[in-house]
């Protein structure tokens, strides 16, 4: 199947949600999310239906999950990262009445706009400079975790304000679609930040509305939950679990999953806690650099800036050719070039460490799945470690097929030119497919392992877990 675009079709466009799928998907996303469509496909060539149940590991701002439960299918979704873990679980929460989360949200924006004209703020009126210096803001620990300018004085006082009757006037029904529809407004009506698609800052604006965007954010999500609800969809079971994806069998059932669609992180420098910055501290997800140090750790090791001392996922890739022959190349270049900071210093580990991850991810993965159950994995090459050519989704399947799994096929979803090369990078789902528990047992055997290491070149050193083995 090839998902590649029309001509003239750019990447950013493919990823822009339609008008027909918007409803809840719409809440809160990253901008580099993958389309719904692709959901749909794959949910529909694996044959899903309501008495299977759908895993994304990976989920992050819950693409799967949503549209999971739009098709009436069970789903359950694994996030390491506090903010977006909140956000999929607030987007597939479809029982707030709709008439009283708008009346409520239309009462605190009243009280709050109250607060900000006793202080002479009048938010509907936008100031053309920053003069006061009487401002509101966060406590220093948390302002260095943000963008420099990525919210100006202003703005940052009238959200603290804001969220201030939030919490002071919460009811426990509509709290979270409240709080996930300021992030929402943060990002996208409030701040400084743009995306092109890296996260940056813009020029600084001296003000910003702060109560109109976030009361059209609840007015949208109230309009969404009346289509929802009268579709009868808000029973349909999704669980959002707050964990790593590296370490799935304390935190899912033996044999409970019938087929897996996600997006894990690819190797390169976009460092995807940066992403969520401004939402995540503000918001109290994170607060101190302690905080989002544990953020990170959870994380599978994809950019230089999540690698810490003690990681040792490389150990499971350890004999792989093709990994530790574009680590060693990548370690040449920097050398060749005369690179020295500490970040360039860690490309290669990065790259075993990656691989590594995505090796313990799969390997524990087998315990959770039903024989039979299908995966598909959206990945795309990269060649951002100082040009050296990633192969992603070859080397993900390669390490499948290692675990057990059968590699159904490699689909293009769509192709992106690398800058500084000229070479063409695919990004692509890799199909892969659990066959069971027999499978599996003969391929940890001895004998074939050494069949395996003589055919490939390599073994993924994991040990193979057996249904009920819950011991790590």
């Amino acid at each position: 199947m090839d998902f590649g675009a029309a001509p003239g079709t750019s990447n950013a466009t493919m990823n822009r949600l339609a008008l027909e799928d918007a409803s809840a998907h719409g809440w809160y996303r990253f901008v580099l999310s993958y389309p719904p469509h692709l959901v749909r496909h794959y949910l529909d060539r694996f044959e899903v239906t309501d008495r299977s149940r759908v895993l994304d590991p990976f989920c992050g701002t819950g693409t799967t999950l949503v549209e999971s439960k739009k098709l009436g299918l069970p789903s359950v979704g694994i996030e390491a990262h506090p903010m977006t873990h909140f956000a999929s679980s607030v987007k597939t929460n479809w029982t707030p009445e709709p008439a009283g989360l708008v009346a409520h949200a239309t009462a605190v924006a009243e009280v709050a706009l109250e607060r900000m004209a006793d202080q002479g703020i009048d938010d509907m009126l936008l100031v053309e400079s920053n003069g006061r210096h009487d401002y509101r803001t966060i406590p220093p620990e948390s302002q260095k975790l943000l963008l420099t300018n990525s919210i100006s004085p202003r703005p940052l006082h009238k959200v603290l304000v804001l969220r201030d009757v939030l919490e002071d006037h919460a009811i426990p029904e509509y709290a979270d679609h409240e709080k996930l529809a300021l992030a929402r407004a943060l990002v996208y009506s409030i701040s400084n930040l743009h995306f092109g698609p890296e996260v940056g800052v813009g020029p600084a604006a001296p003000d910003a509305h702060v109560v109109g965007p976030w009361l059209a954010n609840i007015t949208e999500m109230a309009n969404d939950l009346r289509q929802l609800q009268d579709a009868g969809l808000e029973a349909v079971p999704v669980a959002v679990k707050h964990a790593d994806a590296r370490n799935l069998i304390n935190v899912l059932e033996p044999s409970s999953i019938d087929a897996v669609i996600c997006s894990p992180p690819y190797p390169n420098e976009k460092d995807y806690t940066r992403t969520t910055r401004l939402e995540s501290v503000l918001l109290g997800f994170v607060t101190s650099k302690a905080e989002l140090q544990l953020v990170k750790r959870g994380l599978v090791r994809s950019n230089s800036r999540t690698v810490y001392k003690g990681d040792d996922d490389d150990q499971y890739i350890a004999t792989h050719p093709e990994i530790e022959r574009i680590a060693k190349a990548i370690e040449a270049r920097r050398l060749e070039l005369g690179k020295t900071s500490g970040f360039e210093r860690m490309y290669h580990r990065v790259t075993k460490l990656y691989f590594g991850g995505m090796a313990k991810h799969l390997a524990d993965l087998r315990t959770i799945l039903r024989p039979g159950a299908q995966l598909a994995y959206v990945v795309g090459d990269q060649a951002s470690f100082l040009q050296v050519m990633i192969r992603t989704g070859q080397l993900v399947a390669e390490i499948g097929d290692q675990l057990g799994y059968e590699v159904v096929g490699r689909d293009l979803f769509r192709t992106r030119l690398a800058t500084a090369t000229g070479e063409q990078l695919r990004e692509e789902v890799v199909i892969l497919r659990w066959p069971g528990c027999r499978r599996r047992a003969h391929r940890g055997s001895p004998t074939v392992k050494r069949n395996e290491e003589a055919e490939h070149g390599f073994s993924v050193n994991v040990r193979h877990a057996e249904p009920g083995d819950r011991s790590r």
